[in-house]
């Protein structure tokens, strides 16, 4: 009874300052057993995103949604409900302002810290996946423990496109632990680890030289790639495909999903690269051209194009030789234009294999044909008669 007027016959009584009361000495009782690191009862009072209010006598305090779980949650209903009595640990309290901070996950040990004893490297291990990213996805060993199994440690294969096309949220998969970080809380899990790995007896497989056929995956500027089986895929340089052409992009000789047959020139197992080459498949044409020629040798060329230090001349099919302007003259030393398409006959001056060149003269073969005839005009006279007036005079005559 709060007001009381006899006169009148009025009585006024609250409800509400006797439910204050109880809750003073509510508060009261908790405020003596409230302290950083006491263990408390409470019951759930309301529940927002970020955590739920839990009223511990006369006295609210805040858990959050962090210190809820070692593991992840995306709503504190996952965990609690409203009217629920549950067991908390005061992390922080604060007297003046009447802010208490709990914690739930604090009552049992941090599973990180002895993460890397009972999750040990190589260790095969069972668990949910979470949830499926672009870049992978993540597994719960335990409530509290997460491992990420990359995009990369997935499969043997370069051509899975996302990992939902391996997994789904909910689905229970068997892992092997590539490493543990208990300080970041990180576990590095694979998939690919329980399946044969078709790189590490590749070369066993394909050695060098061994012609294999495969269809074009793919094409960039420096090469194309072959797969030549699932999750194989060799790259054929662009420098690798033709011996005489210069090709500078690959789509000038191969198109994308055509088979081809190629040579096998190396294997990589580590680094998962298998080298092939195209134009393997058929004899080295320079190889062949220094092999059946000498310096000293003539041969006939057809100029292919021209520039202002010379001709270059093709002496045979796909190798080209260059005839320097000062060897673009005859026996006399006149100077001989030479224009693309014009046919001659060249002699060989230079010669090196290492670096494909081969150095080509139009003087000296007019010089050997100078003394060629200057030898017939000396064999049916004495060489006391023959003069050099006499020879230069025969020469004319015959121009």
């Amino acid at each position: 009874v709060i007001k009381l007027n006899k006169k009148r016959g009025n009585v006024v009584v609250s409800r509400k300052e006797l439910l204050e009361e109880e809750q003073t000495a509510k508060r009261s009782t908790t405020l003596e057993h409230l302290e950083e690191g006491a263990i408390l009862t409470g019951t759930v009072k309301n529940l927002t995103d970020y955590g739920a209010f839990v009223d511990l006598g006369g006295i609210d305090g805040l858990l959050h949604i962090t210190d809820m779980s070692w593991g992840r949650l995306t709503h504190p209903r996952d965990l609690v409900n409203v009217g629920d009595e549950i067991q908390v640990k005061v992390l922080k309290f604060d007297r003046e302002k009447q802010r208490v901070s709990l914690g739930f996950k604090q009552l049992t040990p941090d599973p990180w810290l002895d993460a890397v004893e009972r999750y040990p490297t190589g260790a095969r291990v069972r668990g949910r996946v979470l949830s499926v990213t672009d870049y992978g996805s993540f597994v719960e060993l335990e409530q509290g423990i997460e491992g990420l199994v990359h995009v990369s440690e997935m499969t043997w294969s370069k051509r899975m496109k996302h990992p939902s096309k391996l997994v789904k949220p909910g689905d229970d998969v068997e892992t092997v632990v590539l490493s543990v970080n208990p300080n970041d809380r990180r576990i590095s899990l694979g998939m690919k680890q329980l399946l044969e790995n078709p790189w590490e007896h590749l070369s066993e497989r394909y050695p060098a030289g061994t012609v294999v056929e495969g269809r074009v995956r793919n094409l960039t500027d420096f090469g194309a790639f072959i797969e030549i089986e699932d999750g194989i895929d060799g790259l054929v340089h662009v420098s690798n495909l033709s011996w005489t052409k210069r090709v500078k992009h690959p789509s000038e000789i191969l198109k994308k999903g055509e088979k081809v047959r190629a040579v096998v020139l190396g294997v990589e197992a580590e680094n998962r690269r298998l080298s092939l080459g195209i134009k393997q498949l058929l004899p080295d044409v320079w190889e062949t051209f220094f092999a059946q020629h000498r310096v000293g040798d003539v041969v006939k060329g057809k100029v292919l194009r021209t520039a202002q230090f010379g001709a270059f001349v093709e002496v045979a099919e796909g190798v080209e030789g260059l005839c320097h302007v000062s060897e673009a003259a005859d026996a006399l030393g006149a100077p001989v234009k030479l224009e693309a398409g014009q046919e001659h006959d060249f002699k060989i001056i230079k010669m090196n294999q290492d670096e494909k060149k081969v150095g080509l003269s139009l003087r000296a073969v007019g010089e050997e044909a100078s003394r060629a005839d200057v030898e017939a005009y000396k064999q049916p006279v004495s060489s006391s008669t023959t003069t050099l007036g006499d020879l230069v005079n025969w020469k004319r005559s015959e121009q």
